[in-house]
């Protein structure tokens, strides 16, 4: 071990080698030193500035201290001295373990995602363990097996079959905790028996834009390529309906609408119905379409709209919620809302009266937007991972009927 000589003292004092970030090097001594000893560079010397009252001695191969005084002052000094050294150490050995590699964060788990029936059919999809991947949604697992229940994170419940009752909740085997999502796209007015759903669902999947998982029809996105070409018109509105109802407000408008404009009607109940990929050229050829919702009701804005209308290169005359909804999800010249009309005549004065620069300024919108359509129920119950860590488990929907009617 190093030792402390004090200036003829004549005696010597063992200390232990503390080791410092500021040596040069570090060997053992010449002379046959004892191990241990070694020699340090003049750096710590000048680091710690105490030559006016030690000086650090090399020559020898050891680590010596050498004071002009004698006494318990040379004692403390000496002592002071490798406080000192210590406490640079130990600052030193601190930087070092703050500057090591962190390990890798652990995996986040994935969320198990139960759909105890799946819309409007009694066989699911195909649902491989990348489902939700392919719609950005990273660990997150869809089923439709009905033994997960003990073990899913969360379970979904579409209202139809709950109202047919093709479909009737596990109550009795419900794990303790379990959040259950009701899910709907239908508006209040096809929505029934909600009454009996009191205090047990914990979350809501909707168009409502309030709901817990929102999931609308449609939206704009941002699009940097280039505005699609508009297709040539030949008519001026047409009107896809397959269920027409006299008492349905836009049954009343269309028999109004029809003494002043021209309007040719698809779809079942007109006895033209149009296959799937049938539909948007149908529409394409028209300038205008009456996108008239079944029934009117907060945020309730469907494909009527985003794939009928805007999707197909046709302006949407729209009847549906206040003209505030809309501007919500798409620029304010890209429709025409049936509210700013004090008649069906004059709505239809406006429409057939409209000249060609006019009638372009309802797409501008197509020279950075583009549609996004969601119909695809795997991405729609995929959208409740991503909401799921951000959702209050402790919520219960003690009126879900009031809720959904307001």
């Amino acid at each position: 071990m190093p030792k402390v000589m004090g200036a003829g003292a004549g005696q010597e004092r063992k200390v232990p080698w503390l080791p410092s970030p500021w040596a040069d090097e570090r060997r053992t001594a010449p002379g046959g030193a004892e191990p241990g000893a070694a020699v340090i560079s003049g750096r710590l010397w000048q680091c710690c500035d105490l030559r006016t009252s030690v000086s650090w001695v090399t020559d020898s191969g050891r680590l010596q201290m050498s004071n002009a005084g004698n006494g318990p002052t040379r004692r403390l000094r000496g002592l002071e001295v490798l406080a000192g050294v210590a406490l640079l150490a130990a600052l030193w050995l601190l930087w070092l373990l703050g500057s090591a590699p962190r390990g890798t964060p652990a995996p986040q788990p994935t969320i198990t995602i139960l759909v105890w029936h799946w819309p409007f059919t009694d066989r699911p999809p195909e649902l491989p363990g990348d489902t939700c991947t392919r719609y950005g949604i990273a660990r997150c697992r869809l089923s439709a097996n009905r033994s997960l229940l003990a073990s899913a994170d969360a379970v979904v419940f579409h209202h139809r079959e709950l109202q047919t009752q093709r479909s009737h909740l596990p109550l009795a085997q419900r794990p303790p905790g379990q959040p259950w999502v009701w899910a709907s796209m239908e508006s209040p007015s096809h929505a029934h028996g909600l009454g009996r759903l009191r205090g047990i669902f914990n979350w809501v999947l909707s168009y409502r834009r309030d709901s817990d998982i929102f999931v609308p029809y449609g939206r704009l996105e941002p699009y940097l390529g280039p505005s699609p070409p508009l297709p040539a018109k030949s008519g001026v509105a047409a009107w896809v309906v397959s269920n027409f109802q006299e008492q349905q407000p836009r049954a009343r408008l269309y028999r109004q609408l029809v003494l002043h404009l021209r309007v040719d009607v698809f779809g079942r109940a007109s006895g033209r119905p149009l296959c799937a990929s049938c539909l948007l050229p149908t529409v394409a050829r028209y300038r205008f379409y009456l996108s008239f919702e079944n029934s009117q009701h907060r945020d309730y804005i469907t494909e009527k709209f985003w794939r009928n209308a805007l999707a197909a290169g046709a302006v949407p005359v729209v009847l549906g919620p206040p003209r505030a909804t809309y501007e919500a999800f798409a620029p304010a010249d890209a429709f025409v809302h049936v509210d700013d009309f004090a008649s069906a005549r004059e709505l239809a004065a406006f429409l057939t009266g409209m000249n060609e620069s006019r009638y372009q300024r309802f797409f501008a919108w197509r020279d950075r937007l583009r549609v996004r359509l969601f119909t695809d129920w795997r991405e729609r119950f995929c959208a409740i991972c991503a909401r799921y860590p951000h959702l209050p488990r402790s919520q219960v929907y003690e009126d879900l009927e009031g809720w959904f009617q307001a």
